[in-house]
């Protein structure tokens, strides 16, 4: 079983340190194991956790949706057709945010070539 520490983690997820904690302390991530000294390891499974938890804030999910999300993951098989809602949901979100980018795009590239056409 591979064990990472906290800097590991930080390098593959990209979150702080102080956010780790954060998401341990509200139980977004579970508690994490920790050596003799007291010192937090994680595991292949967390850094997979970290991983969906990075891409659900990427796309803007609230952490309290997160959080939901985190609970019916944990409370077993039976929330599948739960957690695919909810993330159909926000996949339906994500798809808004990315059309009103692209209507955002399409008027810098009218910008842009109407500040070429000046030159």
């Amino acid at each position: 079983m591979s064990v990472y520490t906290p800097a590991e983690v930080v390098e593959e997820t990209g979150f702080t340190i102080d956010t780790l904690r954060y998401y341990e302390k509200i139980g977004l991530l579970e508690r994490v194991d920790r050596n003799a000294a007291g010192q937090r390891r994680f595991s292949q499974e967390d850094v997979g956790w970290l991983g969906m938890v990075r891409c659900l804030r990427d796309t803007g999910m609230p952490i309290a949706t997160m959080l939901r999300f985190a609970e019916l993951v944990r409370a077993g098989d039976h929330t599948i057709p739960d957690r695919i809602e909810l993330l159909e949901e926000h996949d339906r979100q994500v798809q808004a945010q990315i059309a009103n980018l692209a209507e955002r795009q399409s008027y810098i590239h009218h910008k842009i070539s109407y500040y070429r056409s000046l030159m």
